[in-house]
């Protein structure tokens, strides 16, 4: 019975690599699967997922504009699959998680979501509260903090290292501008100031 699955972590937790080689263990034994990463993401090159170790592989990308259920329906009109891959799902919108669910249910395919559960304000995006709500099974990839704890949170940083405590949710970027932390040391870094509701 197929399953909508979400995988979620902070940032550099290595969720496109676990991604990555859990599509290469279909591949390996003759089972061809479905990439997909957004376009607003082109940090590995339009249409790539990458990880920092050094693997990657081609994907088909999404907007805020398409229909996942429709891309995956066309995908499995050109031949089976075994399963679908969304790398960077924080940015699907509510809707679009529920074509990925529509498609689990109608099409019987698993579909294995990765992405951000938190912004840099320790507010949930979008995408991820509608997949921490529909999905079948919710896994947590983990990475560490500096202190050596469970990193939860993530900061957004400026040139000279200070935490940015406003702004956009989303800004891409890497190592160069996010910093998995604990809640503890983000609480120190956002001067507390991040947990208000508004």
């Amino acid at each position: 019975m197929a399953k909508l699955y979400f995988n979620f972590s902070t940032m550099n937790a290595g969720k496109s690599t676990v991604l990555l080689q859990a599509s290469h263990n279909y591949r390996e034994r003759g089972m061809q699967t479905y990439l997909l990463t957004a376009a607003i993401d082109g940090r590995a090159g339009h249409g790539r997922i990458a990880s920092r170790i050094g693997i990657e592989a081609e994907a088909d990308i999404f907007t805020p504009a398409d229909d996942v259920f429709a891309m995956i329906a066309a995908r499995i009109g050109q031949g089976p699959i075994a399963c679908v891959f969304v790398d960077e799902a924080q940015f699907l919108s509510p809707e679009q998680v529920w074509q990925l669910a529509r498609a689990v249910d109608d099409l019987d395919i698993p579909v294995l979501a990765y992405g951000l559960r938190v912004d840099f304000r320790g507010k949930l995006f979008p995408g991820s509260a509608m997949l921490l709500a529909l999905a079948d099974e919710v896994r947590e990839v983990r990475t560490i903090c500096k202190c050596g704890r469970k990193a939860t949170m993530v900061i957004r940083q400026d040139a000279e290292g200070r935490a940015i405590t406003e702004g956009a949710q989303v800004q891409i970027g890497g190592n160069e501008t996010y910093v998995s932390l604990c809640r503890k040391h983000w609480r120190e870094a956002t001067g507390d100031r991040g947990h208000t509701l508004t």
